[in-house]
């Protein structure tokens, strides 16, 4: 583990070099991480959380962020944002990420110039460049800085330096803004985006952790689930189709391919 030790020196060096940022914080594993870590280098004072509330971000993840900030003693704002109020947002076009980013930047730039803050940083990692990104486009033209990529820092390695420092977020599931439910050209709208949020946080509450709901046309709910727990959620199917409807769904299915990230990409 080494190697990974000299990866958040690295991310130290280069949080020094930073001197006072604003944190991009979701309460997610990563942004957690950087909030950790730059309070550990910086200290209190050169640091502001800030966490976006949204009509894309279940209530439930707004909570545990404004806990977390808590226990880890950070300054911590919280701001309001739309998303469905940016032009060209809500036709979800395959660049939809770029507006989300490039709206929650516009906020957050403001706020560190005005108090004193010399740079805002964000969760992205490693991980992130093999993957479809476009709010990356937004943070370079925003001037946008992310430590935990610059320095080359892996998932499994944020979960594994979250552990050993006793971050609660180690092992929390992967999460993403609801809107990533919705298949690209579908447009999005508050409704379903209620109606995704209910029906995860139903799922959830029947032990399912890493869970996706995937709405298509037609009121059709595809249910991601890791492959090991595939014959749990069949188990309980009767209950959560029965539920699912009562929230607005007309069709249940469950994917046999299992949950992974940014399944809705597979057909770009």
């Amino acid at each position: 583990m080494d190697a990974i030790m000299q990866k958040y020196e690295q991310l130290g060096e280069l949080l020094h070099s930073l001197k006072r940022v604003v944190v991009a914080f979701s309460g997610g594993v990563d942004s957690s991480f950087l909030l950790k870590a730059s309070l550990e280098f910086l200290g209190k004072d050169a640091v502001l959380a800030v966490t976006a509330d949204s009509e894309t971000y279940p209530e439930r993840e707004r909570d545990e962020a404004i806990q977390l900030a808590r226990e880890l003693g950070a300054h911590h704002r919280v701001i309001q944002t739309s998303e469905l109020n940016i032009p060209g947002y809500a036709e979800n076009p395959t660049n939809r990420c770029f507006f989300c980013k490039q709206e929650l930047f516009s906020h957050l730039i403001p706020i560190a110039k005005q108090d004193g803050y010399e740079h805002v940083v964000f969760g992205a990692i490693a991980d992130d460049l093999g993957e479809h990104r476009p709010g990356l486009r937004a943070a370079r033209e925003g001037g946008v800085r992310a430590p935990l990529m610059e320095v080359g820092l892996k998932k499994t390695e944020i979960r594994y330096l979250s552990n050993k420092f006793g971050l609660s977020t180690w092992d929390k599931p992967s999460f993403a803004c609801l809107s990533s439910r919705i298949p690209y050209g579908q447009v999005i709208t508050l409704e379903k985006l209620s109606m995704i949020d209910k029906a995860e946080a139903f799922l959830m509450k029947l032990g399912f952790r890493q869970v996706r709901v995937r709405q298509h046309e037609g009121k059709l709910a595809r249910i991601e689930v890791p492959p090991a727990q595939l014959s749990d959620l069949v188990a309980v199917a009767d209950l959560v189709v029965e539920k699912l409807k009562e929230i607005g769904y007309t069709y249940v299915s469950i994917d046999l391919q299992g949950y992974r990230s940014g399944s809705l990409n597979e057909a770009l």
